[in-house]
């Protein structure tokens, strides 16, 4: 048994020898792959200093090709062969497409070397070098939020594929130089240099740059979040932030991301956002400039789930209401309806359907349990006008010393749709006889009308 011990013991030496040989043999190097065709996808382990040419020498056995006829495309770019990947921003496991010379070879300029992620769409990002050659920062110029495991504002990067055959195979004419170039389809016109595709129109997407990501997740960009490069203050702390939003007002008015959390949510807590046709649920400028709502959504996602949430809540009850609908006020319900506008004295029914909806009656204009005549003056909040501060809904609500008395009485009961009386029912059939004196009104649990 020994002898057995000892040989089983040498055996994983030698294997954990060979494995650790390999794991240095590929620590420095990067992992990516390169596709040929929609069947064929080669894994390449990169040296940091290897170049275009290393790159088609490294792939054309395997690929079956010489190295002359290989063309190498990244990010709506042709790259030259003296380009050294690394300047490239090719991330870990990034796809680089290898096509052949059958098509008309595409002029590479100094501008072409540079890769679409490092091509700002502002001119004050770029400088020129001694020689005249535009050089771009390696900051991140795009900004997404990674809805995948990253759940955070992430650099991004830009990439392109052909409209027509969705692969990464399309050099472009030109550059887009505004970020309507790239969200609105149809825009920037290339060629594709797959050998069956005649695709002429670029079509962009983001990825996440935080972690490697796989090839069908695609990651939102928030065009409104940058680099602060030019130093601007916080419209709020006045402090000077490596990232910002630019809210999109004539003069640019610049927030810090953390000022414009606290923004947000204080102008959720106040119910303050503002339901605009055309953009939904939003915010405009702090500073109150015109033409300055934020239109793309997701920038709200920087609030956090718990915050976007009642983002989305808030934005579907303001739609609702703004469309002449109600909000179910039986507590522990708030189902939206969109009552008849032809219902019968304001009777409004919280209809049970598809496992929402409570079947509370109540009425349209006091927002009290159905009744007949005149609807009666309501409580005070209780909340002073004079407040020089805001109150949450959800903390005032919770801090009334009888809510919990008053909301299980609510739930409990019914109002006699004569004299409001709170009714309970224990058992037996649906009709009521109001238990006040002076009434002794019959009428129906369900539908609470007359029986």
């Amino acid at each position: 048994m020994l002898i057995f011990d000892v040989f089983v013991y040498l055996i994983q030496t030698i294997i954990g020898f060979f494995r650790r040989s390999k794991s240095d043999d590929m620590s420095g190097k990067l992992k990516i792959y390169v596709k040929c065709g929609p069947e064929t996808t080669v894994p390449v382990y990169l040296e940091t200093d290897w170049t275009v040419y290393d790159l088609k020498h490294a792939i054309s056995s395997k690929l079956c090709m010489k190295t002359e006829e290989l063309r190498i495309i990244f990010a709506g770019k042709e790259l030259h062969d003296n380009v050294k990947i690394q300047d490239c921003d090719v991330g870990e496991q990034s796809v680089i497409h290898a096509v052949s010379q059958k098509k008309q070879p595409v002029n590479v300029t100094i501008e072409a070397k540079c890769p679409l992620n490092l091509t700002p769409f502002y001119s004050n990002d770029c400088d020129q070098n001694e020689t005249g050659e535009k050089t771009y920062s390696k900051k991140t110029h795009f900004f997404v939020f990674c809805n995948g495991p990253c759940k955070d504002l992430c650099p991004g990067k830009l990439r392109i594929r052909c409209r027509t055959c969705k692969e990464g195979t399309l050099t472009v004419d030109q550059d887009p130089t505004c970020w309507d170039d790239v969200l609105i389809p149809g825009q920037i016109s290339g060629v594709c240099q797959s050998e069956n595709c005649n695709g002429t129109v670029a079509e962009f997407y983001f990825k996440c740059a935080k972690h490697i990501a796989s090839p069908n997740e695609w990651a939102i960009p928030l065009y409104l979040i940058k680099n602060n490069f030019k130093h601007i203050p916080c419209i709020a702390c006045t402090g000077i932030s490596e990232v910002i939003l630019v809210f999109p007002c004539a003069d640019g008015h610049v927030i810090c991301i953390e000022c414009f959390k606290l923004y947000c949510i204080s102008r959720l807590n106040e119910r303050r956002f503002i339901q605009n046709e055309a953009v939904g649920y939003t915010i405009d400028c702090p500073a109150g400039c015109t033409d300055s709502l934020i239109k793309e959504p997701h920038h709200f996602r920087l609030l956090g789930e718990e915050q976007y949430s009642r983002y989305q809540r808030f934005g579907a009850e303001e739609y609702l209401l703004q469309a002449g609908g109600v909000l179910c006020p039986q507590p522990g319900c708030g189902a939206g309806l969109l009552p008849d506008p032809e219902c019968k004295k304001s009777r409004v029914v919280c209809i049970q359907e598809g496992g929402g909806g409570c079947g509370f009656v109540f009425c349209r204009q006091c927002m009290q349990g159905f009744h007949i005549g005149a609807c009666e003056a309501q409580e005070p909040s209780g909340i002073t006008d004079g407040m020089n501060y805001a109150i949450i809904d959800e903390r005032a609500s919770s801090s009334k010393w009888d809510e919990d008395s008053k909301k299980t009485i609510k739930i409990t009961t019914k109002p006699c749709p004569k004299c409001r009386t709170p009714t309970e029912r224990d058992g037996g059939c649906m009709h009521m006889v109001c238990t006040r004196s002076q009434c002794g009104y019959h009428w129906c649990w369900i539908c609470q009308e007359e029986w």
